[in-house]
């Protein structure tokens, strides 16, 4: 996985990972052929390696979940969730799964937002939780729960 740095408005220097079109696919739920025609289409801006292939900026796939869950009618949309009472549910993606002993920390990443959960080991084992995977945080009054989506 490639790294790029990137001077952003505030005049800092921000570190990004560069992923593969597959991968990059794989985590918006899309096709490899759809994701190289958002790329040729503008869509989606992607850095080039010297052997000019395209590497996906995390930004660009942190700005296109949200945009994912936007189409279509309300039931399409709500396919995406689990039939839950809960509603407050923030797509992102996962930056660290950290194990000790019966716990597991989740950090997702939501936009520009990180937020962090704790959860038993079995579950996060359970849902097969590695970072990089789309996943949403459910919060229910002081509780945050994770779901793999």
């Amino acid at each position: 996985m490639a790294v790029v740095s990137d001077i952003l408005r505030s005049g800092r220097c921000a570190v990004q990972k560069l992923l593969a079109p597959r991968e990059a696919a794989n985590i918006l739920g899309i096709s490899y052929p759809t994701l190289k025609q958002w790329i040729y289409r503008g869509k989606l801006k992607t850095a080039k390696t010297p052997g000019g292939h395209h590497r996906v900026p995390e930004s660009e796939i942190d700005r296109l979940i949200p945009a994912k869950l936007r189409r279509g009618d309300v039931e399409t949309r709500r396919g995406n969730f689990r039939k839950i009472s809960g509603r407050n549910q923030l797509m992102g993606r996962v930056m660290d799964v950290k194990y000790s002993g019966l716990l597991a920390q989740i950090t997702l990443k939501i936009g520009e937002q990180h937020i962090t959960a704790i959860i038993t080991a079995d579950a996060a084992k359970e849902m097969r939780l590695k970072t990089g995977e789309r996943a949403a945080a459910l919060i229910k009054s002081t509780e945050v729960m994770i779901l793999r989506v």
